[in-house]
């Protein structure tokens, strides 16, 4: 089979979980609930990962229970120095080069956020279009209704001539469901329904050499 559209997830995914950018997003979206929701410190954390496993986000999370502006929101948590943590990534940048597919971003961080990270690991121009969370609302990563809207945005007729490109199982699994590839990266084992596994991005090679 020829896959025709490749949808990469973002953070934590484009590069490595040790870069320290989730965690200075994490740290933003506690700081966030507790200076401008008057949440206690000593249990914005907790409430933070009950609000991300009840809704899928944080933020999705917070609309819901605290009605939150997801602007706001976005803007707040998303306001890190990317250049900090991240730089040019030139073997990566070929890689990607190497796929004649169609390149997507699909997050659930805003395209700002998905525009920085681009633009600082020098690959901003591969992707074609970036569906982020404020395009899938009001649905988010894992729900399979957020992937529906996205294939829905991407124009995607045929779901099994697309690859879902993530670290998170959670999100691979309702791909999977939908009939994308699905290839999780940073996993070392291959867990169902995960069609493949890499260690890192730049390792896609070895799974759509038998594949494209």
């Amino acid at each position: 089979m020829r896959f025709e559209t490749l949808f990469f997830d973002l953070d934590d995914t484009l590069y490595s979980p040790t870069s320290g950018i989730w965690e200075a997003i994490g740290d933003r979206m506690v700081q966030y609930m507790i200076t401008k929701l008057d949440i206690s410190k000593s249990i914005a954390p907790a409430e933070r990962e009950r609000l991300f496993h009840t809704h899928g986000t944080t933020m999705r999370g917070l609309v819901a229970e605290y009605h939150i502006d997801e602007v706001d929101f976005l803007e707040y948590v998303h306001d890190i120095p990317i250049n900090d943590y991240l730089s040019e990534d030139l073997s990566m940048r070929r890689i990607l080069e190497s796929f004649p597919q169609r390149k997507v971003i699909f997050t659930n961080a805003d395209t700002g956020h998905a525009e920085r990270v681009l633009k600082t690991l020098g690959v901003q121009d591969l992707f074609e279009q970036i569906i982020d969370i404020r395009s899938i609302n009001p649905w988010c990563k894992p729900q399979k209704e957020a992937f529906i809207k996205a294939l829905e945005i991407g124009g995607i007729t045929d779901p099994s001539h697309c690859v879902m490109i993530d670290d998170a199982l959670r999100n691979l699994v309702s791909a999977s469901e939908l009939g994308l590839f699905t290839v999780q990266v940073g996993a070392k084992e291959l867990v169902s329904p995960v069609d493949a596994v890499v260690e890192k991005i730049t390792d896609l090679q070895s799974v759509f050499a038998l594949r494209t």
